[in-house]
């Protein structure tokens, strides 16, 4: 269980991601904000020949056509999986350390119900909003009774027939919460379409196929999704392992990368005590430890990193306190110093020991770009050269399809923008 901490441009998806994802024996799913000259465009190649490429691309950040669709209620057909993906939209919306208030509360446990009713019935996402528009529609609560839920029905039944100002004020923060879907070529990635591929979680565990997850970051992003599609994969892989024995073989890969901003899994500290050993290898990287913290909270972020086997730390943390404790889980090291006096009868040496640091706070403050600390299970700290995929033998074949890859995507953009009129408009 990998977690890197590495600024901008110091090459964590270009020595960390990209070697990985070449690497991966089984599954590989890739999170991202970003996707011409990046992790998406110097791997997709070369991964399309082990396996079939899955992108769910909603806001169009590789301008990828939707070849594909994902049923995000799949796992919303009982209380659990409902109140899980309700979650995950909460959690798009409000960082872990700002704490949760009744009103996210409340419209967390609406929006569950919501999605209970809608899965319960194979209903379509979409059904949702036009629930949470209508207030007073009656519709959920009967489906929800209809499937046997007649505790969430009852409770829902209770907000609705609440005070008119608590029930609009419950429903207009779920319909923040759930706003990415209001946009139907972002909604039409998440429902059914008898004409696509459906993308399944569980094929997807026992296969060699790559899943890329797109996602802009920042106010009405439909990391939500993302987030969503995630965990759905890895927990179908947990699965697959349990009833396979224990293991993934070959093991899943997992690379979450931004993951602070476009894939907030608000357990993801909780799932990294277990990925590993069902052969799902998470790799997780952030910009910096105090971006982990706004995200999971001060606990959740240092459960995320005492649960990491393997931590990986490079050039440009800013975090003062970061970098103090970084340095002493370096050491220390004992350093001889030679001191000469001069008297009237002549001179004198003395020899005496004293510690310093290995690696000074300000050192790791300036770590260069390609270098990075190494902190594993059961080893002293090490510093390690990065070795970027445009280094190694393979690059010959890589560079040339991450071009390609690249200026697919700059000629399906200026498609996009020479079919518009002068208004926006489709012309």
């Amino acid at each position: 269980m990998i977690v890197a901490i590495m600024a901008p441009r110091s090459g964590k998806t270009s020595g960390l991601a990209i070697p990985a994802i070449l690497a991966a024996p089984g599954p590989v799913l890739l999170t991202s904000n970003k996707a011409a000259n990046d992790a998406f465009t110097a791997t997709v190649d070369a991964r399309a020949e082990v396996g079939t490429i899955w992108t769910l691309d909603p806001q169009q950040i590789a301008h990828h056509p939707r070849e594909m669709w994902w049923d995000i209620l799949a796992d919303a057909r009982d209380l659990a999986g409902a109140k899980r993906l309700a979650g995950h939209f909460v959690a798009a919306s409000v960082d872990e350390s700002n704490g949760s208030d009744f009103w996210s509360t409340a419209a967390s446990n609406t929006l569950g119900a919501l999605f209970l009713a809608a899965a319960s019935h194979r209903r379509p996402v979409t059904d949702v909003l036009a629930w949470l528009a209508s207030p007073a529609d009656r519709t959920p609560v009967d489906l929800l009774t209809d499937a046997g839920h007649d505790a969430v029905a009852a409770q829902l039944q209770g907000t609705v027939s609440g005070a008119t100002e608590t029930r609009d004020g419950i429903y207009e923060t779920a319909r923040q919460y759930a706003s990415c879907l209001l946009d139907p070529d972002v909604a039409a990635w998440v429902t059914p379409s008898k004409d696509l591929p459906e993308f399944k979680p569980f094929t997807f565990a026992t296969s060699r196929d790559t899943l890329y997850l797109l996602s802009k970051d920042g106010g009405g992003s439909a990391s939500a999704i993302i987030a969503a599609a995630a965990d759905a994969v890895m927990r179908a892989a947990v699965v697959v392992a349990e009833r396979s024995g224990g293991r993934l073989d070959p093991p899943a890969l997992c690379v979450l990368d931004e993951a602070a901003n476009v894939c907030k899994i608000s357990d993801l500290p909780d799932l990294y005590s277990h990925l590993g050993s069902r052969g799902v290898i998470p790799m997780t990287i952030l910009q910096s430890y105090r971006q982990g913290q706004r995200c999971w909270g001060e606990a959740g972020m240092d459960a995320l990193w005492s649960a990491a086997t393997i931590k990986i730390v490079g050039s440009g943390i800013d975090d003062a306190d970061f970098a103090d404790r970084l340095s002493r889980q370096v050491g220390d090291h004992d350093v001889q110093t030679t001191s000469v006096s001069t008297s009237d009868g002549g001179k004198s040496t003395s020899v005496s020991m004293r510690t310093e640091r290995i690696l000074p706070p300000d050192a790791i403050r300036a770590l260069p770009k390609g270098k990075a600390l190494l902190l594993a299970t059961g080893i002293r700290v090490a510093m390690l050269d990065l070795r970027p995929w445009y280094k190694e033998p393979s690059a010959k074949v890589v560079g040339p399809a991450s071009a390609r890859a690249t200026k697919a995507i700059t000629e399906r953009a200026l498609a996009k923008t020479l079919g518009r009129d002068d208004f926006g408009l489709s012309a």
